[in-house]
């Protein structure tokens, strides 16, 4: 049966991030909107970070979602929720999710990832219809929920989802729920200039810090 998803409160987010290793959860969300059922699709994230992040002007992020994390549930489409700490706008210049063999790099698949339509939004952080507590802070963080991806997640291959922040200085302040302790299933790690163009069968660069928790990325969930 077709399930709909969205974030609960902030109070939901922080117990799932806390959890390290969980089953798969079900709750009821009535936050801006009807009645929702969300399910998580990998294991926990970790916490947040209270601690301050880089710089993300001109920097490409890569988030690695393990095959092998994968719950068991299934769907035809994938939900990406992205959360913020700080900052008044992140400038996004692409946003796509490469499916990867099994502890590979060659890419498979491409799938474009978008809010709004927009494959380079600018995410306001101070509008409320964004982000409803303001300031966006730590103890406030905002979760922005991406359009649905077209793709099912499937524990037979591992996937990237790499955001590229353009080189401005609104993304010289934003900052994300990276974690620095108890980690999750992702991890991920940045590299300098636009890493979205790769095409299938190209291969993804490589990092020595690619076991490092994602900053950015905070929820998966089926749809």
């Amino acid at each position: 049966m077709k399930t709909f998803y969205k974030l609960a409160t902030f109070t939901l987010m922080m117990t799932v991030l806390a959890v390290s290793a969980f089953a798969q959860e079900r709750t009821t969300s009535r936050t801006q909107g009807p009645e929702t059922t969300l399910v998580n699709l990998i294991e926990g994230q970790g916490t947040i970070n209270s601690s301050g992040n880089p710089s993300w002007d001109g920097l490409s992020e890569f988030v690695l979602i393990p095959g092998a994390g994968l719950m068991g549930a299934s769907s035809a489409s994938t939900a990406l929720y992205l959360g913020f700490t700080g900052g008044s706008e992140a400038d996004i210049g692409n946003m796509v999710l490469y499916e990867v063999p099994r502890n590979g790099s060659t890419v498979l698949k491409v799938e474009k990832v978008t809010l709004g339509a927009s494959s380079s939004p600018s995410i306001v952080l101070t509008n409320t219809s964004t982000c409803p507590t303001q300031p966006v802070s730590v103890t406030n963080p905002c979760f922005v929920r991406l359009d649905t991806v077209k793709l099912a997640l499937s524990p037979l291959y591992d996937y990237y989802l790499t955001i590229y922040f353009t080189l401005d200085t609104n993304n010289e302040t934003i900052s994300g729920v990276g974690q620095v302790s108890s980690p999750g299933a992702l991890s991920g790690f940045s590299l300098y200039g636009d890493q979205t163009r790769v095409g299938v069968k190209g291969a993804l660069p490589t990092n020595e810090n690619s076991d490092a928790a994602p900053f950015f990325l905070a929820y998966i969930t089926n749809e």
